[in-house]
């Protein structure tokens, strides 16, 4: 039996791996499953937490990536077969997630005898999930650990992702479909460089980049947006 647990590098598992350390729990394997499109502070909070706790990260990635899943893989089953990519991924098709991160773990830990850890905070019960094949326990859940009080501890620990959180509720990928239009516009003004970057890849895809609204569209709401902040900061020094 090894004890491995599963690392985003988000509060939650941040909190969770630290506390597990903390209470002396057996940890045989740390794994991180990288989609290529993580904001980039988190590669560097990664390795604050690999000096922090004097122990490597095993990082795991799909050969293949997230841009060829988008626009470049061919569909051989199923609904639009022969299809090119899978297009964004949606609520009810999270294709990243299947082959960026669940795939690769399971593939790196195909044959052994596991026990998995997931940062599941207190105050989100619906995320837990039951597999009589996988023996996957959920410490912050059990520990009544919230996802406020997962963060407040990282924050103690010095741990403060250059402000993500402040911006943003959750720090996975950037280019996430399922962001609110709140994030998006925290994405849109305070990364430019990604948010050309999220245009470029809309060509890729089949599908719009949102059901309500295509990215083109939530841009120029954006640019509109922008303008009218700027004139109230303005309004601000008459």
């Amino acid at each position: 039996m090894i004890h491995v647990v599963s690392f985003s590098g988000g509060k939650d598992s941040t909190c969770m791996l630290l506390m597990m350390l903390e209470k002396g729990m057996p940890i045989d394997d740390i794994i991180f499953c990288d989609t290529g499109m993580e904001f980039p502070v988190l590669y560097t909070h990664i390795e604050k937490v690999e000096q922090y706790i004097g122990r490597k990260i095993t990082r795991l990635r799909n050969p293949k990536g997230f841009m060829y899943y988008l626009g470049q893989h061919i569909k051989t089953k199923g609904k639009h077969k022969s299809q090119m990519g899978y297009g964004w991924p949606d609520i009810n098709v999270r294709w990243c997630t299947a082959r960026l991160k669940q795939d690769v773990a399971n593939k790196y830990l195909r044959g052994k005898t596991v026990t998995e850890y997931h940062g599941i905070a207190y105050d989100e019960p619906k995320r837990i999930t039951h597999n009589a094949k996988r023996n996957i326990q959920y410490p912050l859940y059990e520990w009544k650990i919230t996802e406020a009080q997962a963060l407040d501890y990282c924050y103690s620990k010095g741990f403060d992702w250059d402000g993500l959180y402040k911006q943003f509720r959750r720090v996975s990928c950037w280019c996430c479909p399922l962001q609110g239009l709140k994030e998006l516009y925290a994405l849109y003004l305070n990364f430019p460089e990604l948010w050309q970057e999220l245009m470029r890849m809309d060509s890729l895809a089949f599908n719009n980049f949102r059901a309500d609204y295509s990215l083109t569209q939530i841009e120029k709401r954006f640019k509109m947006q922008e303008k009218h902040d700027k004139f109230l900061e303005k309004l601000r020094f008459f």
